[in-house]
């Protein structure tokens, strides 16, 4: 079985380097906020091209953080996809404003700015962009409606730690970037983490209050915060890995373009816009026959699974603001066409064959009817 994604071969590359990082940090028995944190926020700062960045515990305080830092809160709305996961209207909702539900591209899966501004109210206080799957999103024009109506531009790069748009690395261009170092992702730790990136002072200096309990100094606190922190270990981890991702990013895109030179002819690859540097969290392909191709080539030994299915304002947590089926119909189009295929590094070309083999003996069966 090819899965999914496999992290077994990418540990026995960097397996030295990990456990001796970790074991200096176990010696060392400085275990919060110690030398490796603040050794990892200056590097992915500048890895970024960017100021500031505040560790975090997860993908999620990062965009709760965010949205605090910004001035977020009660009786708010934000403007974000539908088509994510959980934790982007979530952070919304945990911070007490209302999530409104906007029309994604149909090539890049992120929002789509000419739709932006018709959901506008005078209680919109900021978008959340998404990045999926890796792939950025066109930030020039979602960052004039931000202008021009005085939002906040938050970006979640959970999933495209290192993609690019027009020579600008995701989360430099809003006014915060949010990342996540949960396994599975691009630059994943050996646990939860999460990244809060900008370049102002004010925002910096706010979140870092807010993860350590609304803190500025030791045992005074200034407002209700939270305990939100990236520890040592999982930053000795990230420091490693770092090293290592602008050349595994490239190892995902000589996968995908082998995918995409041989899957072309039974369904449609994931485009690359102009100006853009796909990151390749997933490898996520449309097809009409999503259902079959799925369950044939999970039972011909490759993982290939769906995010997402059922897209967020269709979602039972958010039945009390009315959505109905019709109501964003180029996101209920793709949640219902989107496959993603075995994609990570260390894919060989073996694998690849097998994936793409899998795919041309299902379209090689006749359709059965009915």
């Amino acid at each position: 079985m090819i899965p999914i994604l496999e992290l077994k071969t990418q540990y026995a590359e960097i397996r030295e380097e990990v456990e001796r990082a970790v074991c200096d940090v176990l010696a060392r028995t400085h275990y919060i906020l110690g030398p490796e944190v603040t050794a990892f926020e200056q590097e992915f700062a500048r890895w970024n091209q960017i100021e500031h960045a505040i560790g975090c515990a997860s993908g999620t305080d990062a965009l709760v953080l965010a949205l605090r830092a910004c001035g977020v809160g009660p009786g708010d709305e934000v403007l974000a996809p539908s088509f994510t996961f959980m934790a982007t209207a979530g952070a919304i909702s945990s911070v007490g404003a209302t999530p409104v539900f906007c029309e994604i591209d149909p090539g890049s899966f992120n929002l789509d700015p000419a739709q932006l501004e018709k959901k506008i109210t005078p209680r919109t206080k900021a978008i959340v962009v998404v990045h999926l799957y890796g792939h950025p999103a066109d930030m020039n024009p979602l960052l004039e409606v931000g202008r021009k109506h005085n939002l906040k531009v938050i970006e979640d790069c959970a999933q495209a730690t290192g993609a690019e748009v027009h020579g600008k690395k995701v989360g430099t261009m809003g006014d915060v970037g949010c990342f996540s170092f949960f396994p599975s992702k691009n630059l994943g730790g050996a646990g939860d983490g999460g990244m809060v990136i900008t370049r102002h002072a004010d925002i910096d200096e706010r979140v870092r209050c807010l993860r350590g309990h609304g803190s500025r100094r030791k045992y005074y606190h200034d407002e209700l915060g939270t305990n939100s922190r990236l520890d040592e270990i999982q930053a000795a981890v990230l420091r490693v890995k770092l090293k290592h991702l602008d050349r595994w990013n490239e190892k995902r895109r000589a996968v995908a373009a082998a995918y995409t030179e041989k899957v072309s002819p039974f369904v449609t690859p994931p485009p690359v816009q102009p100006g853009c540097i796909h990151v390749y969290h997933q490898y996520t392909v449309r097809t009409s026959r999503r259902e079959e191709l799925m369950s044939w080539l999970n039972q011909n030994g490759v993982g290939a699974i769906v995010y997402y299915p059922c897209s967020l304002h269709l979602q039972q947590v958010y039945a009390g603001l009315n959505y109905k089926l019709g109501d964003l119909p180029i996101t209920e189009k793709a949640q219902a066409e989107v496959l993603s295929l075995p994609m990570y590094p260390e894919l060989t070309t073996a694998q690849i064959d097998q994936v793409v083999q899998a795919v041309e003996r299902f379209h090689s069966q006749p359709v059965q009817a009915g």
